[in-house]
């Protein structure tokens, strides 16, 4: 590779609107929510009512709001009764619940992605069947009230955002492209963009000048692991948070993960209370390093 065609590569990069590589000079973001807000928090892997409400109670404690909920099992393996109590417990709170949509691989008849080299297919779709009972989840999570979801799959994603704009489900609808898609790059988020994602969850260990980047690439927030379950890596990166505000808002941290042990633990009462201390936690580290950054108050686009 010659010097000549690197920077070939760049300029083009930069012609169609894309940094030319990773942003190392981590410059602020200027980008925020609809209210002015440079950063939220979104709590992952409540899986049903009795969790979600000893998170929301234990945040009042602490003074600090969680903007988004997110179950993480898979909305067909709530029961009609769990769901309905968690819609009204977050409209009670103004909160976000953003269901996922599956799981797909317990439905599946394919080994593949239980081996080493499968699951590199993250949570991806198999199989138009599958993409029609993804859609039924959306359908049905949206009968009882809950408009936002947790997608695994770039072609689901597009079929819809082309639902939605067609009016087959509710135009309100919100997608959340999850980290299992394992999405690390500008163009892969300005691709995600183009095809209706409303947030963006890179995978988990992005580095501040990637992360970077991607912002300048994209205008929807990015999601961004302020922590992670053992099953991730495990890592905690509470002191980087302020960095990720201002170098990447508008964002979600994404926080209280490490208090799992994989991605879909069944999440107790006194896990949730365990995230809500890890809130406070990342909390403590904006007001000490970077005091001026702006939370919303609560949810809202």
């Amino acid at each position: 590779m010659s010097r000549e065609s690197l920077r070939s590569t760049q300029s083009f990069l930069n012609s169609i609107g894309l940094p030319s590589g990773d942003a190392y000079d981590l410059s602020s973001s200027e980008k925020r929510f609809n209210d002015g807000a440079q950063y939220r928090y979104e709590v992952p892997g409540i899986q049903g009512p009795k969790p979600m409400q000893a998170l929301l109670e234990a945040l009042d404690g602490y003074g600090i709001p969680v903007h988004r909920i997110t179950q993480t099992k898979g909305v067909m393996l709530l029961p009609d009764k769990d769901l309905s109590e968690m819609v009204e417990l977050a409209q009670k709170w103004r909160t976000d619940l953003i269901l996922s949509i599956g799981p797909r691989a317990t439905t599946d008849t394919s080994a593949s992605v239980n081996t080493p080299e499968g699951m590199r297919m993250g949570y991806r779709l198999r199989g138009q069947d599958q993409v029609v009972r993804a859609v039924e989840d959306v359908k049905r999570a949206a009968r009882f009230g809950c408009n936002s979801f947790l997608v695994y799959d770039e072609g689901c994603l597009w079929l819809l955002n082309e639902m939605r704009k067609a009016g087959e489900i509710p135009k309100e609808c919100r997608f959340k492209v999850s980290a299992h898609a394992g999405h690390g790059n500008p163009c892969s988020a300005k691709l995600l963009e183009s095809i209706g994602a409303d947030s963006i969850n890179p995978v988990r260990d992005i580095q501040l000048q990637m992360l970077s980047a991607m912002r300048q690439a994209i205008d929807i927030p990015i999601d961004i692991h302020t922590e992670n379950p053992k099953s991730t890596g495990g890592f905690i990166r509470h002191y980087e948070v302020p960095e990720m505000i201002r170098i990447a808002a508008p964002i979600y941290l994404k926080t209280g993960g490490s208090v799992a042990a994989t991605h879909s633990w069944d999440t107790t009462v006194d896990d949730a209370k365990k995230r809500a201390k890890q809130v406070a936690l990342v909390q403590r580290m904006i007001d000490d390093y970077y005091p001026e950054a702006v939370r919303s108050k609560r949810s809202g686009n």
